[in-house]
């Protein structure tokens, strides 16, 4: 089952989306249950309560749990919803079926959301929704090659059907860039040791093997806490080999730009790298790019266009983290679009801690 586009947006036509396959018919397989559970659910879902009524791009789109209590919980909105997984696409055209021409499913990264919208004809949007990271279906089939916990192939695209494997990267990459990926996107502390064993090991055929290659790298002591020892250097690769983190700046500021006044945009991270961007650029949309020092009044002419919703990150509950321990690692950040007409303010005051 596919979604039908709203009426609104009949200008568009399959293949007017570039990087993107528009999603409606019968032409889909049957839709696979991805059983994942939305992240800070309420929260996500109560932030979007005041926008006005419009357009509201979810970027990405997974089993579309988000996209479906907005939808039920305001009549006034309509979804644009986006992911690069043709797994997802399919699973969630099937979860927001019932929804008619208030939903549009695409096939495209988060990155492409305004040629998705400009073809769609959508011009301002009342809210944008980034749950950026890898979901629990994706890890928990041994087929995609995202986990360590089960034996696959050393794949890890979001999107199968194009761009290099894990195994393609792992068997071409000098150990130094090995070595960088693996201390830039997963914190590895051991990154040197682990690149290095990595490359000796050369071809690894299995996400088995990668992880006690892994494991064996890592010193004995370290390895008896802080969960599985391949934990970090897979998510690095995982973010390397899907070039998640280098298109998320214009991203985030194409959005925030298109919000209209009293849109919001809601971002969830999962990891460091993930929320340093993500602050920096809500903050920055909040600062207008004000360069004076903070806590005394702007005297540069910087204009903001964003305003905070909190001034750090929000936790997911005890509770949520004890139904669901993968969102543990959750970070919330949100903002709320100013008028147009918004005057210089004061500079933020720098926060004490992130």
């Amino acid at each position: 089952m596919g979604v039908p586009f709203s009426a609104r947006f009949h200008s568009a036509r399959p293949g007017r989306h570039p990087g993107g396959k528009l999603v409606g018919g019968l032409r889909m397989s049957p839709a696979p249950d991805l059983g994942h559970l939305p992240v800070m659910l309420s929260e996500v879902v109560e932030l979007f309560g005041p926008v006005p009524p419009g357009v509201l791009v979810d970027g990405t789109l997974g089993g579309a749990g988000h996209a479906r209590a907005l939808l039920e919980a305001y009549p006034g909105l309509r979804l644009v919803g986006i992911d690069r997984d043709p797994e997802a696409v399919a699973a969630s055209s099937a979860v927001l079926g019932g929804f008619g021409e208030r939903a549009t499913v695409l096939q495209a990264r988060f990155s492409e959301a305004g040629n998705a919208l400009d073809a769609l004809g959508v011009a301002g949007l009342s809210g944008a929704l980034l749950d950026l990271g890898v979901s629990s279906w994706q890890l928990d089939r041994p087929e995609r090659g995202f986990g360590y916990r089960h034996d696959g192939p050393l794949d890890m695209r979001m999107d199968p059907t194009s761009g290099p494997s894990a195994a393609d990267l792992l068997d071409t990459v000098p150990e130094a860039e090995l070595a960088r990926i693996l201390a830039d996107y997963g914190d590895e502390r051991f990154a040197d040791r682990v690149a290095r064993a990595i490359v000796a090991a050369r071809p690894l055929g299995s996400t088995r093997r990668l992880a006690e290659v892994v494991r064996d790298a890592i010193p004995a002591a370290t390895r008896r806490s802080g969960g599985h020892p391949a934990r970090r250097s897979f998510q690095a690769l995982r973010i390397a080999v899907n070039d998640e983190l280098r298109p998320l700046p214009g991203a985030i500021d194409e959005l925030v730009e298109r919000l209209v006044p009293g849109g919001r945009i809601v971002v969830l991270s999962y990891h460091s790298g993930e929320d340093r961007i993500v602050k920096d650029r809500l903050r920055n949309a909040a600062t207008g790019g004000c360069e004076c020092p903070p806590g005394l009044p702007c005297v540069c002419g910087a204009r903001p266009s964003l305003r905070l919703l909190g001034r750090r990150g929000r936790r997911p509950s005890a509770g949520e983290i004890s139904s669901n321990p993968r969102a543990e690692s959750a970070r919330l950040r949100a903002g709320e679009r100013l008028p147009t007409e918004s005057r210089p303010t004061e500079s933020l005051p720098t926060e004490s801690r992130p």
